[in-house]
């Protein structure tokens, strides 16, 4: 089924953007990335450019010596990489706003192995760079380096737990146990810095008095400590004050799925948040240690002017912890963290918008539909389901592309088995319709699209046919 809608009401004031100005921040962003990539790039060579000025280069004179020194440059670009890690995942709102929670997270996991090998490399050179010079192997060495050494025996704890990061962080291995797991794993990330640093002190000479490398690596590591504690501590805590949710109910959408309304302060400072999403915890027994991150699935409904109102998120029951979600109580007060991500109106770049949801990935898409600006005749909305049931707050959605000018289509029925690359219903596929006839223009548009990961991507393969640039193209993952 399909349902295009015309505006009932004139477009307001929000709704009336200058010509190019989603280009004009577009291209402010993507500034910002290149800053960013630069400022990266540029982090590790500063590293062994202050190793190489602070006499660095005189370990070449011996082919031991060159050897050690390969070792250190390894450890020095390892540990950049590390800190670097860190900061991708410590939501910093410049990099959250520039490349976006998911990316940043993509590019942490990316990081992973070539620190690993880097450091890998650092203590095998090391090893072997030593023994060359007292005349033992590297495994020799490397005891005796343990055993002779004080802070040695930690730096070899550090590598290990290094070790257990990444290889619990590989998908294949990631799939096989609870987010719950694999994220205490990886809080050992911390624990590895941590005993990485005192063999610095006692044989890596990084902190020795009046060297630039000292400053430097003294500058890093706080920075990266302090955005830590600020970011992923402090903030929440004073998000969690600041705003003092409550949950007030929780209503059935459909079989399966909930809507939690919850009342709070200061929630006109989440307006315009629709699309990005929240880390949630309901202090209640047995939930209140599970983080979950929800999208809003409406704008934050306002009392008064000092923001007292509802807000309101919807879940579905997609394993153990969403479906203890059902059976929260009224009066539960809820931790809050965010907003995060750029699934909004700061990834937009063109005026035209098209927003294609499936299943509990439409919910995320009525609170943006709600707060994104564009005119009558700018937008269009694609929900799919294999039955009506399954296109939650469908009608919300309804209601709002008619108030604001967009077309929707309801797209519902199972997909074809015939042809594996598909996310339209089967009638439609077998009549050969693609998503460029749905949204005509689409290759001037932002899409953004919410789904399962599989439906997802052949959404997104059909955009880019229909000439959809990369850019243009914002998905919401669910995965973890």
């Amino acid at each position: 089924m399909n349902t295009q809608l015309l505006p009932a009401l004139p477009a307001g004031s929000r709704d009336r953007k200058g010509p190019g100005s989603f280009r004009a921040r577009h291209r402010r962003r993507l500034f910002r990335t290149d800053l960013l990539t630069t400022a990266a790039w540029a982090s590790i060579a500063a590293a062994v450019a202050l190793w190489l000025a602070d006499g660095g280069t005189s370990e070449f004179s011996t082919l031991a010596g060159a050897v050690t020194a390969l070792g250190i440059v390894t450890g020095l670009a390892g540990m950049d990489l590390v800190l670097l890690m860190l900061l991708l995942a410590t939501r910093i709102p410049l990099i959250d706003q520039t490349v976006g929670h998911d990316r940043a997270l993509e590019f942490h996991r990316k990081l992973g192995k070539p620190s690993l090998y880097l450091l890998l490399a650092h203590g095998l050179l090391i090893a072997i760079g030593y023994g060359m010079a007292e005349g033992l192997d590297p495994v020799s060495e490397a005891v005796s380096l343990w055993v002779l050494v004080p802070d040695m025996w930690l730096a070899f704890i550090s590598m290990a737990l290094f070790i257990a990061v990444v290889v619990t962080s590989l998908v294949a291995v990631r799939r096989r146990f609870p987010y719950e797991f694999w994220y205490a794993v990886h809080l050992l990330t911390y624990a590895a810095v941590a005993t990485s640093l005192p063999h610095q002190f006692s044989v890596g000479g990084l902190f020795a008095e009046g060297t630039w490398q000292r400053w430097y690596w003294l500058a890093a590591c706080i920075a990266t400590g302090a955005a830590l504690l600020h970011y992923r501590v402090l903030e929440p805590v004073i998000a969690t004050f600041r705003h003092q949710l409550t949950v007030s109910r929780v209503v059935q959408v459909a079989p399966g799925v909930v809507s939690i309304e919850m009342h709070g302060l200061r929630l006109n400072e989440l307006a315009g948040a629709g699309g990005r999403f929240f880390i949630w915890r309901f202090l209640a027994p047995g939930l209140w240690w599970h983080p979950h991150p929800f999208s809003l699935s409406a704008e934050p409904l306002q009392f008064d002017a000092s923001g007292r109102g509802l807000l309101r998120i919807t879940v579905r029951n997609l394993g153990r912890g969403s479906a203890q979600l059902a059976g929260v109580k009224p009066r539960t007060k809820v931790a809050v963290e965010g907003p995060y991500g750029i699934f909004s109106t700061a990834a937009r770049s063109r005026d035209r918008v098209v927003m294609i949801g499936a299943g509990i990935g439409i919910t995320p898409l009525r609170a943006l539909l709600e707060s994104t600006p564009f005119a009558p005749g700018q937008a269009t909305v694609i929900l799919r389901g294999r039955t009506e049931q399954e296109l939650y707050l469908g009608d919300e959605i309804l209601e709002l592309a008619r108030n604001r000018g967009a077309t929707v289509f309801h797209l519902t029925g199972p997909r074809s088995a015939r042809h594996t690359g598909s996310w339209l219903p089967d009638s439609a596929t077998d009549a050969g319709h693609r998503l460029a006839d749905y949204a005509p223009g689409i290759a001037d548009a932002d899409v953004y699209v919410c789904g399962p990961g599989a439906w997802a991507r052949n959404v997104l393969e059909d955009a880019r046919a229909a000439g959809v640039r990369e850019d243009q193209l914002h998905y919401e993952r669910f995965d973890w």
